[in-house]
């Protein structure tokens, strides 16, 4: 049964448990590190080939920010497409595919996600007379995000049409094709305004950057203050947004809805791993241009792609988050329909 398969979702979120946590703690350790031996102890600048913790710190950005995030997303991606699939065969449909068609969409979903992103690497063009700016990279940077989700949200809208019957019925709520459609775009719209919101907050010349700036004039305890307060301000419309994308994707096409949401959210997830990969490429890139001794020019194009690939970094965290809570859900949604399958009862929680 398919029930089996989650054991492959166990697997993958345990080892991105691993890459995560020890990822992280070793990119951050690194860091910290090299910067301790080279600028206070030693005296000397950032990415100088004479501290050796320059290499340290160069790998764990790759190891943190690339195969931790990597194997974080993968975890998810793979938790929602196994959700969806049992959710998909509790559902009762009449279709071409003897009944199969809920199981096989976010499995399809999953591949034109692939692709398409693949495609919308081709959006990510600057010319030579714009120059190298933040806002030019990071407009280059969106278009490739929006091409790839546009064009899966195409390819989806023919999936449904070709795959699923007109009306489906999961637990005896009745939903219809075209509600199943719904979910998987408010799934896109949700990532798309995760990553906008995200930007918002991190980019170079945003007010909540500038107020920071702002507040650095005065002292290091105002600058603690206000990144502190803007990064929880910053949590208010995520919230939002991801409740909104629950309530209206259940509403479009109830429990199966919500675990399609977050697999229409998942389609665009190597695009998404693409661009918050780009943040510790460029910064490696500015590290090996200063340890080569390359010209100053070459070092001021890195740290404007540095600049960017520290929004692009916070972006991929703000999307990993959000698409963990929509696949929570939808686990959850599995979990109490197997256990009702096999006997037990769980229509609720008694709280008193």
């Amino acid at each position: 049964t398919i029930e089996i398969l989650t054991g492959f979702s166990l697997g993958a979120e345990s080892i991105a448990l691993f890459a995560r946590v020890g990822g992280g703690i070793y990119t951050k350790a690194a860091d910290v590190g090299a910067d301790l031996v080279g600028k206070v102890e030693a005296g000397i600048p950032e990415d100088d080939p004479r501290n050796p913790a320059t290499i340290a710190d160069n790998v764990g950005d790759n190891v943190g920010d690339v195969a931790g995030m990597g194997a974080d997303l993968f975890g998810s991606y793979v938790a929602t497409v196994l959700a969806t699939m049992v959710l998909g065969q509790e559902t009762i449909a009449v279709d071409n595919f003897n009944g199969m068609s809920p199981i096989l969409l976010p499995m399809l979903i999953a591949g034109v996600g692939i692709l398409f992103s693949i495609v919308g690497t081709w959006f990510v063009r600057i010319s030579d007379s714009a120059g190298i700016n933040t806002a030019t990279v990071q407009n280059a940077l969106n278009m490739g995000n929006w091409g790839s989700i546009i064009l899966t949200a195409g390819a989806c809208a023919g999936l449904v049409y070709y795959l699923l019957p007109e009306t489906m019925t999961l637990r005896g709520h009745e939903f219809t094709k075209w509600g199943v459609l719904g979910a998987i775009a408010v799934g896109l719209v949700v990532g798309t305004l995760m990553s906008m919101i995200t930007e918002y907050y991190t980019a170079m010349g945003k007010k909540p950057v500038l107020s920071i700036i702002k507040q650095s004039s005065t002292g290091h305890a105002t600058n603690v203050i206000g990144g502190l307060a803007v990064g929880m301000e910053s949590t208010f419309l995520p919230i939002i947004v991801l409740a909104a994308g629950i309530w209206g994707s259940f509403e479009c096409a109830g429990l199966y809805g919500v675990a399609i949401a977050a697999a229409g959210m998942m389609a665009t997830t190597a695009m998404q791993l693409a661009i918050d990969a780009f943040g510790p490429i460029a910064d490696n890139a500015g590290g090996i241009a200063e340890m080569s001794e390359l010209p100053k020019e070459v070092r001021e194009k890195t740290d404007v792609l540095d600049a960017v690939g520290n929004t692009t970094a916070a972006t991929g965290k703000g999307f990993a988050i959000a698409s963990a809570a929509l696949t929570a859900l939808a686990l959850f949604a599995a979990y109490v329909g197997v256990i009702n399958h096999n006997g037990y009862v769980m229509d609720g929680i008694d709280i008193y």
